[in-house]
């Protein structure tokens, strides 16, 4: 049950007690055109403040909105950064003059090299390489602080497969608050060095994410300062990823793409780009017609999404996660069953592919188009090099594609793989040899 109780504490916000424990709420929350949360099994609706779960049916909280009239032009005379959008995301209307770390409006690519390769006629690559912190995970933490900093947290946290580690602790640190974040062990080194030259407090813990998860949700009943950026104020948070379906329709000419391929982890990334979309269509901004279809992508060695498409379920069984893509490494997504409603809506399917197409996948992107994504980048190409071969993907329909992040994080993927030649003497003889060997 999630209810006010009368007294005060803290800085005198009344205490609001969820399934996790009890926490502060500030009064009359004001977060630009959110009118509310609202239940997206029961549709119980709620005022804006840090919950997450329904007291009726426990389903998860998502944003509602009170929408302006906005123009194309209104968008597009603003920043050059994910705050053009501020009047469709749960933020304050002054969002672009406080102190973030100003993610998105990242590249575009046209990928005619790649997409010859595979057959097709119009490829588009989504890079997310380009933000503050080399991922995607940057959009939706900068949403989760403007929203947690309006309720009074002074502590941004997370539990984190890596890349929402960095991206938490370097937003704490651009706002100058404190951060803690956990992340397993047995994280790529360099998304664990990343993490820790922010500062703030960074604990690994021996378990898997959905371990450090559960932990989480331990941790944020206990401490009612402290904003766990998936967890308490989750719905939130997870509209941040809308701003990558905003953005490909504006950098198409405000056009939605007939098929787009999106990452698995939590599902809320593919879940909040088909919600961008229908935004868009909804507000006018593109033809109030279009449609299109979503393509989830997960790794074999987690692939609870893409076994429940496959079987035909409604419900995703969890997984115990082995796979070289640890960004993607969550055996209990949350929104796992809101991804298969999305897929099947549209059209779209769910597939998986094998570490060894992963790293494959890898090498053909950096090779064709200059991009080195991370392993996440590969799992999404190598489902779109499956799908296609299948026959569920149209070669002909204009296709986007999402890289997260930046493969600089997950070196350890390639190394096997990638030979690193043998040093040569300086001379013109030995050059000439070390190239006709090649």
């Amino acid at each position: 049950m999630i209810k006010v109780i009368t007294g005060k504490m803290g800085k005198g916000r009344p205490r609001l007690l969820t399934a996790t424990g009890t926490t502060t709420v500030q009064n009359k929350l004001t977060l630009g055109n959110a009118a509310g949360l609202a239940c997206r099994e029961c549709g119980s609706s709620y005022e804006l403040g840090p919950l997450y779960a329904c007291a009726e049916c426990f389903g998860p909280l998502e944003v509602r909105y009170d929408f302006p009239r906005l123009t194309r032009n209104d968008i597009e005379s603003g920043p050059q950064n994910i705050w053009r959008y501020a009047p469709l995301l749960p933020v304050p209307a002054d969002i672009a003059s406080r102190p973030s770390t100003e993610p998105g409006w990242t590249k575009l690519v046209r990928a005619d090299s790649l997409a010859r390769e595979l057959g097709m006629r119009r490829l588009w690559i989504k890079d997310d390489r380009g933000n503050p912190t080399h991922s995607f995970k940057d959009r939706v933490v900068a949403v989760a602080l403007a929203a947690a900093t309006e309720m009074g947290f002074t502590v941004l946290a997370c539990p984190s497969t890596g890349n929402l580690a960095n991206a938490v602790a370097a937003a704490a640190a651009r706002a100058g608050i404190r951060s803690v974040v956990m992340v397993p062990s047995d994280l790529e080194l360099q998304k664990i060095l990343l993490t820790s030259v922010y500062g703030g407090t960074f604990v690994t813990v021996d378990g898997t994410y959905d371990d450090v998860n559960r932990l989480a949700s331990e941790l944020a009943g206990e401490h009612e300062d402290w904003a766990f950026v998936n967890v308490n104020v989750r719905p939130y948070y997870a509209e941040g990823s809308k701003t990558l379906g905003f953005e490909i329709a504006e950098q198409l000419g405000w056009r939605v793409p007939e098929q787009v391929v999106v990452p698995i982890a939590s599902g809320a990334q593919l879940v909040k780009v088909d919600k961008g979309f229908g935004e868009l269509s909804s507000l006018g901004l593109v033809d109030p017609d279009s449609s299109w279809r979503v393509f989830g992508a997960q790794a074999s060695g987690c692939s609870p999404v893409s076994a429940a498409f496959a079987a035909g379920y409604d419900v995703v069984r969890p997984v115990r996660p082995s796979t070289v893509a640890k960004s993607l490494a969550i055996g209990n997504p949350a929104d796992g069953p809101y991804v298969l409603d999305v897929v099947r809506r549209t059209g779209g399917a769910v597939a998986d592919v094998s570490d060894e197409e992963i790293v494959d996948s890898m090498r053909l992107l950096a090779s064709s188009e200059g991009i080195f994504g991370e392993t996440a980048g590969g799992v999404t190409l190598g489902v779109l090099r499956k799908l296609l071969a299948a026959g569920q993907l149209d070669p002909d329909a204009e296709t986007v594609i999402i890289n997260s992040g930046d493969g600089l994080k997950t070196l350890d993927a390639v190394s096997g793989v990638v030979k690193v030649p043998d040093a040569i003497k300086p001379t013109v003889d030995a050059f000439r040899t070390a190239v006709e060997a090649q």
